[in-house]
C-alpha cells in the first residue's frame, strides 16, 4: 500500500521530484530516467510507471538549463526503441508461456483484451498509436511478438512512434512547461495528459456500451 501511494505521489508531482532526483543524484539522472522509459515500454509487468508526464517535465526542465534537453532526447529515444524491441522479442519467445500459467498475475488480462482490441481498430499502425496510450503503449509490442508481426515490419513503426512519442511530449514541455499556469496547475496538467492519453481506449468503450 506504501508503494502504491508512493507511485501516485511520484507521477502526480513528477515535477518536484525530478527536480529532487537531480540535486541528489547529479548526472547519475540521465540513468534513472533511462531507466524508467525503457522498463515503462519495455516489460508488460510496469505500465504503471510514468511515461508522458515525465516526458513533458523533462522537456520544461531542459528548456530551463536544467538538464541537457538534446542529450536526454537522444537518450530517451533510444530507451523507447529499446524498450518496445525487448517487449516484443518477450512477446514473441515467451508470450504464449505466460499466457498459458494459470492464475497468473504477470499479466492482466483485462489489459491484453484491450489491446487486442486497439490492433484490431488500428492494424499494424496499432504499434505508433499505442505509444500515445498508456498500458496499451507497454503492452502492444508484447502483443506484436506474440502475433509474430514480422521483425522488419515492426521496427518500422516502433521507430516512427517511439521518435514521434518523445518528441512531442518532450517539445511540449520545452515550450509550454515553464509557463506560470501550468507551473502552479501542473497536478491539473497531469490530469488533462493522462485523460487525453486515455481517450483513444475510453470512447471505443462508451460506443460498446450503447451498443
Amino acid at each position: 500500500m506504501d508503494f502504491i501511494l508512493a507511485l501516485v505521489d511520484f507521477i502526480l508531482h513528477v515535477d518536484k521530484h525530478l527536480v529532487e532526483i537531480i540535486g541528489n543524484y547529479g548526472t547519475w539522472t540521465y540513468l534513472i530516467l533511462f531507466a524508467i522509459i525503457f522498463s515503462e515500454t519495455g516489460f508488460v509487468v510496469t505500465p504503471f510507471l510514468p511515461g508522458d508526464s515525465l516526458l513533458f517535465v523533462i522537456g520544461a526542465l531542459g528548456a530551463k538549463g536544467t538538464l541537457s534537453f538534446e542529450f536526454a532526447m537522444i537518450l530517451l529515444i533510444i530507451a523507447a526503441l529499446g524498450g518496445n524491441t525487448l517487449n516484443y522479442f518477450i512477446g514473441k519467445i515467451i508470450g504464449h508461456r505466460i499466457l498459458a500459467m494459470k492464475n497468473s498475475r504477470i499479466i492482466k488480462k483485462e489489459y491484453l483484451n484491450k489491446t487486442h482490441a486497439f490492433y484490431a481498430k488500428h492494424g499494424g499502425k496499432a504499434i505508433i498509436f499505442s505509444r500515445f496510450v498508456p498500458i496499451i503503449r507497454t503492452f502492444a509490442p508484447f502483443v506484436a511478438g506474440l502475433g509474430k508481426m514480422s521483425f522488419l515490419r515492426y521496427t518500422i513503426y516502433n521507430v516512427i512512434g517511439g521518435v514521434s512519442w518523445v518528441l512531442l511530449f518532450m517539445f511540449a514541455g520545452y515550450f509550454f512547461g515553464n509557463i506560470p499556469t501550468v507551473k502552479e496547475n501542473f497536478t491539473y496538467v497531469i490530469f488533462a495528459i493522462i485523460f487525453v492519453s486515455l481517450l483513444p481506449t475510453i470512447i471505443p468503450y462508451i460506443r460498446s456500451k450503447r451498443r
